[in-house]
C-alpha cells in the first residue's frame, strides 16, 4: 500500500469551524435479515462533538465502521472531506484515514509491545520517511498530551484501564487526525476514571481543533462531552439536539435514555 509523504504530519485545518467535514446520506446496512441502518442521515461540523446515543445492537458501532471505511454500507453516501467513502480505492481510503482517528471500546493495543512501539506503529506505516528523531519526538509529545511520558518504555499489562485508555488516545492522536471517532471511551472505567477521560477529550478538542463522533452509553460523558446528541432509532437518526433540548423532551422514546 502507497505512503504518499516522508515528513512530519502537520494538521492541515482547512474546513473553517462550523463546516460540515462528515455527511451521511440515506446510509443502509443489513447483515442478513437484520437491517441495522435504514436511511440514517447526520451531518457532523468542523470543531463539533457529536454523540451518538442508542441501545445496545442499535447500529452505533456499525455506523462509525461504516464512516472509517471497516464496513460497507448497503447503499447511500458518506462524504468525508468530500470524498465518498464506499467508493474509494484502498490507497485512496488509506490516504483518508491519516486524517481520521479512530479509538476503539477495547483500545486495540498490542500486548507484545511497549507503548512506545505502539504509538511507532501508524508513523512507520503512514510516514516511512521519518527519522527516529523524529519519531521520538512525536511519540513522546504525544503521550504529553495525555500525561503519561513515563510509560514510555512499559508493556500494556502493566498499566491500568484508565492508562490503557489514555495510551489509545495517545495512539489516535500521533497522526494528527482532523477527526475522532470514539467507541465507548469511557466504557468499563471507574467514574473518577471516565470522568478524566471526559476532561481530556474536551481538552485535546480544544487543542487540536478535531471533530468528534462519539458512542457512548454513559451519560455523564453525553452531558459532559456533547455539542449536539443524536438519537439512533429504529436504523434511523431519531431525533438530534443539545444534551438539554433532549433531556427535556416529552417524548417517552427519547426521556427513556435521560430517566436517572
Amino acid at each position: 500500500m502507497e505512503n504518499s509523504t516522508q515528513t512530519e504530519p502537520k494538521a492541515n485545518k482547512i474546513i473553517p469551524k462550523g463546516e460540515p467535514v462528515i455527511i451521511i446520506e440515506h446510509l443502509y446496512k443489513s447483515f442478513g435479515k437484520n437491517v441495522v441502518l435504514k436511511d440514517f442521515n447526520l451531518t457532523v461540523k468542523a470543531e463539533e462533538n457529536v454523540v451518538v446515543l442508542g441501545k445496545s445492537g442499535a447500529g452505533k458501532s456499525v455506523l462509525i465502521k461504516c464512516i472509517i471505511g471497516l464496513l460497507k454500507p448497503d447503499k447511500g453516501k458518506i462524504l468525508v472531506f468530500g470524498n465518498n467513502i464506499p467508493e474509494l480505492s484502498a490507497d485512496e481510503l488509506d490516504k483518508v484515514r491519516t486524517k481520521i482517528g479512530f479509538l476503539f471500546q477495547a483500545n486495540a493495543l498490542y500486548d507484545s509491545m511497549t507503548v512506545r512501539e505502539n504509538l511507532e506503529f501508524p508513523l512507520r506505516r503512514h510516514w516511512i520517511g521519518l527519522k527516529q528523531k523524529e519519531i521520538d519526538k512525536m511519540v513522546l509529545e504525544a503521550l504529553d498530551n495525555v500525561g503519561l511520558k513515563n510509560t514510555v518504555d512499559m508493556l500494556p499489562v502493566e498499566l491500568s484501564g484508565g492508562m490503557l485508555k489514555r495510551i489509545a488516545l495517545a495512539r489516535t492522536l500521533i497522526l494528527k487526525p482532523e477527526i475522532i471517532l470514539y467507541d465507548e471511551p469511557t466504557t468499563g472505567l471507574d467514574p473518577v476514571t471516565a470522568r478524566e477521560i471526559d476532561n481530556l477529550i474536551l481538552k485535546l478538542q480544544k487543542k487540536y481543533h478535531t471533530s468528534s463522533i462519539v458512542i457512548s452509553h454513559d451519560m455523564n460523558c453525553v452531558k459532559s462531552i456533547a455539542d449536539r446528541v443524536v438519537l439512533l432509532l429504529d436504523g434511523v437518526c431519531y431525533t438530534e439536539g443539545t444534551y438539554d433540548e433532549l433531556a427535556q423532551s416529552k417524548d417517552e422514546k427519547i426521556n427513556q435514555f435521560f430517566e436517572s
